[in-house]
């Protein structure tokens, strides 16, 4: 792992929430768009036809539509300047035509960088197939490369995919089932019991009882008016309404490809004994040469030479204590001087062996 960090939460004192930072409002949701289309005006750094036909073949037929055709024989356009591009973009509830929304584009070619490229209009299709959008306009790409004829390259983040502000207009409305009777439902953003029975009690506090009852422990039904208008006010009220969450639960999460490590302020040990040390395996070559006697015809030979130390360095035992807090843990660790990586490997020595009262999750 070459990057490795660790990152601790320390206990606050509690404080409400609102009601819309809690919850999603069943129904009321965002929408995937994904299309196709063609990036041009680049720089020479588009697709390479020979490894990207499917570009020639896509400006063929864009062309075609403009009432320009191109000999399917004797000709092979190198189109430099061009990229195909993959268009995704995330429509909001409530989106209205005409109005605005970002997109993403990204290479689906061999396309070095999309840097100072246009993007030809593309219609942008939703899970069921319709077009709900259309985009079209300049790509902002934040990264930088560049490369020497002798092979030599540098790039920094990422140039072969980039975004347009308000580069898609919404064409069509996604219903929702806002407007429709019946109660409302509010999903919680994470679900805990405690947290669903607040929302419950500060409701029925404002509006009376049995105008809220929580479903389980993710959901919470609501009573209101049938009229839109006054369910959007009734609605704005109630998530405006202060609400203590209930105790996030005791969790250490490790991310396996950063190395990094976050440890939940309410992190419980038992009493445990942990032997930290490294192990260091070195294997070197030291190839020999055989060469072949006077007048043997024989052949010069490499003759492999291995040699393999195991060491172990930096020993350490320390103990934690019944109930030890996660400052202790950090602090011990640190003592140590184990990195990281390290910690990860106790953190699962612990759960197996039972002496971490948290959830370990590994992502």
């Amino acid at each position: 792992m070459v990057l490795a960090a660790l990152l601790t939460f320390v206990p606050v004192a509690s404080h409400a929430d609102k009601i819309r930072d809690l919850v999603q409002v069943a129904g009321v949701r965002s929408n995937q768009l994904v299309g196709y289309g063609l990036v041009v005006g680049l720089d020479g750094t588009g697709d390479q036809t020979t490894q990207a036909p499917f570009t020639t073949q896509s400006l063929e037929n864009m062309l075609k539509q403009f009432g320009v055709s191109i000999p399917s024989t004797g000709i092979q356009p190198q189109l430099k300047d061009v990229a195909a591009v993959t268009i995704t973009a995330e429509l909001p509830p409530f989106a209205k035509p005409g109005q605005t929304i970002d997109i993403t584009v990204a290479s689906i070619g061999n396309a070095k960088s999309l840097r100072g490229g246009e993007l030809l209009m593309s219609p942008l299709h939703g899970a069921d197939g319709n077009v709900y959008a259309v985009a079209q306009g300049s790509v902002v790409v934040g990264g930088v490369s560049a490369s020497g004829r002798s092979g030599s390259s540098v790039q920094i983040n990422i140039s072969a995919s980039g975004r347009i502000p308000n580069g898609a207009s919404v064409e069509r409305v996604v219903p929702n089932s806002f407007n429709n009777g019946g109660d409302i439902v509010l999903n919680l953003n994470s679900a805990d019991y405690a947290t669903a029975n607040h929302i419950v009690d500060a409701i029925n506090h404002l509006y009376g009882a049995g105008t809220a009852r929580a479903l389980d422990g993710g959901s919470v039904s609501v009573r209101g008016p049938v009229d839109p208008g006054q369910k959007v006010a009734w609605l704005g009220a109630i998530e405006a309404l202060d609400v203590q969450p209930g105790d996030a639960p005791a969790r250490v999460i490790v991310n396996s490809r950063t190395g990094t490590v976050v440890i939940g302020s309410d992190v419980r040990v038992s009493a445990a004994a942990v032997a930290h040390g490294s192990i260091q395996v070195t294997i070197s070559e030291q190839p020999q040469v055989s060469q072949p006697g006077p007048f043997s015809n024989g052949t010069t030979t490499v003759v492999p030479n291995s040699s393999v130390s195991v060491t172990q360095q930096g020993a350490h035992m320390f103990k934690f204590g019944p109930g030890v807090s996660l400052d202790s843990i950090v602090r011990a660790v640190n003592q140590v001087g184990a990195t990281p990586t390290d910690l990860i490997s106790i953190l699962e020595a612990l759960k197996q062996a039972g002496a971490l009262h948290a959830d370990l999750v590994v992502i």
